[in-house]
C-alpha cells in the first residue's frame, strides 16, 4: 500500500486537530522510572548524562500507556509516556492514541486491541541483581489481575560491565530437581543461595536475545544492560523478601494482592538441563533481508511468540522501509542519521527513540556518518492483529 493510499484509508477517521502527528515520526521524551533496585549508570553515559551513576531510576520506559506499580508510591504517576511536539511542550502517548487510535495504532489493531499499544518497551540496567521474580502468563494474568495481557518478555542485550568483579549474567529457568514443594520451602526459609542455586546462571554477552515467558523464574543480574521488549504490564511476583543490599521488598510489591499461597502458583514449574534452557530461552538473530544500504536482523519474530516482534535495523547507506497498517517505536542505538518523510527529515542519533505511527507508511532511514560505522535501529512492534 503506499502512503497515499494508507493515508486515504485512514483519513476520514481522523481528528483534524492531530492528523499531522499520526503522520510523522515522534520523538519520546525521557521517562525514567524508580525500581526496587540500583541501576542506570550505562544508561546515563548512553544518553549522555552526567554524572553518569546508578540511582533508583534504572529504567527507560518507551512507547508506554502503562503506570509503574511501586508500592508506597501509589501517589506517583511514573510510567506513562510523552512525546515531543514542534513547540518544546510534550503530551502523553495514551492522549495522542486516544485521539485517533486508528492512525496511531492501525485499524487492525484497534479491532483487537483497541487503543492499547499491546507492548511495552523499556530499556534498564542493572547495578545490582534484581530479585528473583516471575510473572504472570495470560491465564493465570485473566483470572487474578483481570488483564487481558500477562507479562512475557524479551531481552536484547546492548553490553554490560563488571560488578564487584563479576561478569553480567542472568538467572533463568528451574534446574532439574525443582519442584513446587521444594520452591516453596526454599521461598518460606528465605533460602536466597538455595534459591539461586535453583536457576540456572547463564552469562550474556552484547548481541545475545533471551525470550521470557510468563511463568519462567528469572533475575537479571547486575551489570546487565539490556532493551526488554515485553506485554504491557508491571505485575512482577518477587520471591526475596529484601533486595541483595538488604532493602525491604513490601509484601505486597511481592504477591501483587493475591496472597503468597497464590503467588506460587504463578511459575511454571518446569526444569531444563543448561543446554535445553539454552535451546528453549535463548534466541539467534537471523538476518533477514539484506541490501547494498543496509540489513533487517530478526531478534523475535513469529516463531518465538505471539506477543511482540523485535527486529535491528543496521544502516549502511540508505533504508526505505514500507511497513504494514500498524506502528513502530524506534531505538537508535548507535550511529547518527536522519530519518526522511513525504519531503520532510528528522535528524537521529544513538539514544534517540522515536514512534512511527501506522499512518506513516513510507520512511527512509539514512545513514549520515557512515564512517563512524552502522545507524543501527531496534524496530519493537506489536503482536500481529
Amino acid at each position: 500500500m503506499t502512503e497515499g493510499a494508507c493515508w486515504r484509508e485512514l483519513e476520514g477517521m481522523a481528528d483534524s486537530r492531530f492528523l499531522d502527528w499520526c503522520r510523522r515520526p515522534l520523538k519520546f521524551a525521557d521517562n525514567r522510572v524508580w525500581r526496587t533496585y540500583l541501576g542506570g549508570e550505562l544508561l546515563d553515559r548512553w544518553q549522555g548524562r552526567e554524572p553518569a551513576e546508578d540511582g533508583e531510576y534504572p529504567e527507560q520506559w518507551i512507547a508506554s500507556v502503562v503506570t509503574a506499580r511501586n508500592v508506597g508510591r501509589e501517589q506517583i504517576i511514573e510510567g506513562l509516556s510523552r512525546v515531543r511536539l514542534d513547540d518544546g511542550s510534550t503530551v502523553t502517548l495514551k492522549e495522542a492514541i486516544e485521539s485517533d487510535p486508528v492512525s496511531f495504532l492501525g485499524a487492525r489493531h484497534v479491532r483487537k486491541f483497541g487503543a492499547n499499544p499491546a507492548v511495552l518497551i523499556k530499556l534498564l540496567d542493572a547495578g545490582e541483581r534484581l530479585a528473583i521474580q516471575v510473572h504472570p502468563d495470560r491465564d493465570y494474568a485473566e483470572t487474578h489481575f483481570h488483564s487481558p495481557f500477562g507479562k512475557t518478555e524479551s531481552w536484547y542485550v546492548l553490553g554490560g560491565r563488571a560488578v564487584n568483579g563479576e561478569q553480567p549474567y542472568v538467572l533463568l529457568g528451574f534446574k532439574p530437581g525443582v519442584t513446587k514443594a521444594h520452591w516453596r520451602r526454599l521461598f518460606e526459609e528465605q533460602d536466597i543461595a538455595g534459591m539461586i542455586d535453583a536457576l540456572h546462571k547463564v552469562p550474556v554477552n552484547e548481541g545475545d536475545v533471551f525470550l521470557v515467558e510468563g511463568g519462567v523464574p528469572h533475575a537479571i543480574g547486575a551489570g546487565c544492560f539490556m532493551i526488554e521488549v515485553q506485554e504491557p504490564t508491571d505485575y512482577t511476583m518477587r520471591v526475596e523478601l529484601t533486595t541483595p543490599r538488604g532493602r525491604p521488598i513490601p509484601d505486597l510489591a511481592c504477591h501483587q494482592g493475591v496472597g503468597f499461597d497464590r503467588m506460587m502458583d504463578c511459575f511454571h514449574y518446569e526444569a531444563y538441563s543448561y543446554e535445553e534452557t539454552l535451546a528453549r530461552w535463548k534466541k539467534i538473530p537471523k538476518v533477514i533481508h539484506e541490501t547494498s544500504g543496509g540489513r533487517l536482523v530478526r531478534l523475535i519474530g513469529h516463531g518465538d511468540t505471539d506477543r511482540f516482534r523485535v527486529y535491528r535495523l543496521d544502516v549502511t547507506k540508505e533504508w526505505p522501509q514500507i511497513k504494514e497498517d500498524a506502528f513502530m517505536a524506534a531505538i537508535v542505538v548507535s550511529g547518527s542519521g536522519k530519518l526522511v518523510w513525504s519531503n520532510r527529515e528528522m535528524n537521529v542519533r544513538a539514544a534517540d527513540e522515536l514512534f512511527l505511527p501506522a499512518s506513516l507508511c513510507e520512511f527512509s532511514w539514512i545513514n549520515t556518518a557512515p564512517s563512524e560505522g552502522d545507524l543501527q535501529v531496534v524496530l519493537c512492534m506489536p503482536p500481529e492483529a
